[in-house]
């Protein structure tokens, strides 16, 4: 597992709104981001439990197990690429 984690629901329209702007940061960063959708999987749902601990409560959420840091819901290109980044 990648140490970027986007927790996200299929068919969530922030997610969806999201997601090219992680695929933006993996290009640009060349920093692979594990994608684990939560909606349909009890185990990624579990694992955005653990990582999640009451911070944001939903989706989309991103987590850096690196740094500790983490993102909810839509955010700009800028801040999602200084947290994939450690920045």
């Amino acid at each position: 597992m990648s140490t970027l984690l986007s927790f996200y629901g299929r068919e969530c329209p922030h997610c969806e709104k999201m997601a090219p702007l992680v695929d933006q940061v993996e290009k640009e960063t060349g920093i692979a981001v594990d994608r684990l959708e939560v909606w349909y999987d009890e185990a990624n749902m579990k694992t955005l439990e653990s990582y999640d601990k009451n911070c944001c409560g939903g989706v989309p959420f991103f987590y850096n197990t690196e740094t500790k840091k983490w993102l909810c819901g839509e955010v700009s290109y800028e801040e999602l690429k200084a947290w994939a980044t450690g920045k």
